[in-house]
């Protein structure tokens, strides 16, 4: 069984219309080229720092307009989507969240970060997620039509238990999009994702932000699709745009019964 996979790589902001212009532009020019299941980076349609843009600017989950149209636009185009991650806000709280959306326009599982970026990096940059949003607590591995996908979201990719989890729960494919920022990219994205194949036998479906935001923020682009033995099948190192890989769901098997690490612990 064979499908066709496209990672969008974006340079958001924190206008979400401008941001879903964006997506949707993209998402037609992959399923021209041959998209079966398209999935957009972390931030998708709104990258802030600041605590009072995000709470103005989130979208409401169940009303939200950018969903909303996202949910129409793929009903239209009839294709598997996932909204990478997204700020959504349900009441007062807001969570960083993954959606999976099917052929129909239906949000069929979704997935809330659970591992908060909290880091003072050597350039001078900080992050503090875990004072804006609220963690997640639960591993989501969903059925699409090709197999299992498990989700995952940026600073989970540091975090080889939670893969290992995913794919103890059934996962053949791992959904990884991130906002890397420019320094910790360079340093550890390649080689962490590739382990996350090797490591579980799974494709790895990584879209990322790219260049350089309203805010001054540098995200590392480099969107990726690997393959399960850690081979990187497309990317995209800088630059909007997406990238199309032709997926052989096959593969997974083989190389689980031809090294059998997977049935361990």
């Amino acid at each position: 069984m064979k499908f066709n996979a496209a990672c969008l790589q974006i340079t958001s902001n924190d206008n979400p219309k401008e941001n879903l212009d964006q997506v949707i532009h993209l998402t037609e020019e992959s399923i021209n080229s041959g998209a079966d299941f398209v999935l957009t980076p972390e931030n998708t349609f709104l990258m802030t720092l600041d605590q009072n843009t995000l709470q103005e600017k989130s979208e409401d989950y169940h009303e939200g307009n950018c969903i909303l149209e996202i949910l129409k636009f793929i009903k239209s185009k009839k294709i598997w989507f996932l909204i990478g991650a997204t700020p959504v806000k349900i009441k007062d709280k807001i969570f960083n969240r993954s959606i999976l959306i099917n052929p129909k326009g239906e949000i069929v599982s979704f997935y809330d970060k659970i591992h908060m970026f909290d880091v003072n990096l050597p350039n001078g940059e900080t992050y503090q997620e875990s004072k804006k949003f609220v963690a997640g607590s639960e591993l989501i591995v969903t059925k699409i039509p090709w197999g299992n996908l498990g989700l995952s979201i940026c600073y989970d990719l540091r975090f080889p238990n939670h893969y290992r989890q995913l794919m103890k729960k059934g996962a053949d494919f791992l959904t990884v999009p991130s906002a890397f920022t420019q320094n910790t990219g360079e340093r550890h994205w390649h080689v962490l994702l590739r382990s996350r194949a090797i490591e579980n036998f799974c494709y790895i479906f990584a879209p990322a932000q790219t260049g350089t935001h309203y805010n001054n923020r540098k995200t590392y682009g480099h969107t990726m699709i690997i393959s399960p033995d850690g081979n990187i099948l497309s990317e995209k190192q800088n630059g909007v745009g997406f990238i199309l890989s032709e997926i052989d769901v096959e593969k997974i098997t083989k190389l689980r019964s031809e090294i059998p690490s997977v049935n361990l612990d």
